[in-house]
């Protein structure tokens, strides 16, 4: 029986990486998605069968318990809080990891090697946990999504971590009750306090990362329980969200250190931008739309906010009716996890053909007749073009090199990095103030009458 469950788990850890790869791709994510969840069911079926196995009961309680929880935020979430939703399941895989690590721990039967594992992913887990929980938190605004710092901050946490290891390598070789509690209470507020001073501008980085945390702890957990299922699974993870952490940096152009430690966004700067935004009206905006033969909008997290996707779509049906060549121009850190602006669309019915990514549609901005820009900001400012800039040498989209450009924007307000925006205040640039949703959905109307 033995021999027959791991091979379930070698077959389930096969599945797992086959549908990692089909989520690579647009058109097959979901049946990705589909595949990683059958093999994660047979795994945990597989797991009942296991000799010896106690607790049953309370193993089905938890499975139904936890099945229902996710099956009414699947329905009940909006695909605009996706990203709150990957970080608080984020850090309950982190959180599990780290339960796990603590009651083995607390049975005192593990060898120092297996213990060193075991407290390295329960460090690693409970930091997950807590990390997880102030991005939600700043994701969800139940506090304040910018930076939050204090001098000596650095030098604070890492006498803190440094503490907490310490202990951790105590615990190696005497796993002492209080100790274990004392360990998982530090590493849980070192998570809070690594996070604390990270901004929303970042949070894409964040979520990845923390992702990556849970995979390795759930990996160390495996090898020190000796279950392959939790290796293969957790090594794999831990893998892609490092992966996707180093792309995310990347196209911010930032190390992770700056991410991680830089406060990026504490402080706003100062304008020292000449000129002014110049408005446009609704019916000037919808001519020029309406008679352009190119048109390429830029998503941002403004149009999550205003739940405008479904909007947008028809503003692209209405434009192509007239023979308007429309393209979407994604972003890498657009929004506030990675691929948020693709899911949004996608929900829309979006095709994905339509839309591109930053290298793909640059070369196009010189060729569009108009850019519509619905709530992004720091991803299409020029000033990253400028040396002395906070954001110099950060990819950006070349919306500035359109014919015109059209700016839908909430109020005058600088983005989440705390930089005026040049594009803004540029000669072909037009500002259409106002909800995002119901400026698009008057665009609408008034491209009908064309």
């Amino acid at each position: 029986m033995t021999w027959f469950i791991q091979a379930i788990y070698f077959l389930t850890a096969v599945a797992f990486i086959y549908a990692l790869k089909q989520m690579s791709h647009p058109k097959t994510a979901r049946q990705g998605v589909v595949y990683a969840g059958v093999a994660m069911a047979v795994a945990v079926l597989a797991t009942f069968l296991w000799p010896g196995m106690h607790n049953l009961g309370l193993m089905v309680v938890a499975l139904v318990v936890g099945s229902a929880v996710a099956w009414w935020a699947a329905k009940v979430v909006a695909m605009t809080d996706m990203p709150q939703m990957v970080a608080i399941y984020n850090g309950m895989g982190g959180g599990a990891a780290g339960t796990i690590a603590a009651v083995e721990l607390l049975k005192g039967e593990l060898t120092p090697a297996f213990a060193a594992l075991a407290v390295l992913g329960g460090l690693i887990g409970a930091v997950s946990f807590s990390g997880s929980l102030i991005a939600f938190a700043k994701l969800q605004r139940l506090m304040k999504e910018r930076p939050i710092t204090f001098p000596g901050q650095q030098v604070f946490n890492l006498v803190w971590l440094a503490v907490t290891v310490v202990i951790g390598i105590v615990l190696v070789f005497k796993p002492v009750v209080s100790l274990i509690v004392l360990f998982f209470l530090l590493a849980l507020v070192f998570g809070v306090l690594m996070t604390l001073p990270i901004g929303g501008a970042d949070m894409p980085v964040v979520i990845s990362l923390y992702n990556a945390f849970t995979g390795l702890a759930v990996g160390f957990e495996g090898i020190a329980l000796s279950q392959p299922a939790l290796m293969v699974a957790g090594t794999v993870v831990g893998a892609a969200g490092t992966l996707l952490t180093q792309l995310m940096a990347k196209a911010m152009n930032r190390s992770l250190a700056n991410v991680l430690f830089g406060a990026f966004g504490a402080v706003e700067q100062e304008s020292e931008i000449e000129g002014e935004m110049k408005e446009i009206g609704l019916e000037d905006a919808a001519a020029l739309m309406a008679y352009a033969s190119k048109v390429i909008i830029v998503p941002g997290y403004g149009m999550a906010v205003a739940q405008a996707q479904h909007k947008i779509k028809e503003l692209m049906d209405e434009l192509e009716k007239r023979g308007v060549e429309v393209k979407f121009a994604i972003h890498p850190v657009a929004g506030r996890m990675p691929g948020h602006m693709n899911v949004l669309l996608a929900e829309a019915g979006v095709p994905y053909d339509k839309l591109f990514d930053l290298d793909d549609i640059n070369p196009e901005f010189e060729t569009a007749d108009v850019a519509l820009v619905i709530g992004a900001n720091d991803v299409v400012n020029p000033a990253a073009r400028r040396e002395g800039s906070p954001l110099y040498g950060m990819p950006i989209l070349d919306v500035d090199k359109a014919k015109n450009v059209i700016v839908i924007k909430r109020g005058r307000g600088k983005g989440f990095a705390g930089i005026e925006n040049e594009l803004f205040y540029m000669p072909n640039t037009r500002m259409l103030f106002g909800d995002a949703k119901d400026v698009v959905t008057k665009l609408v109307q008034s491209i009908k009458q064309y």
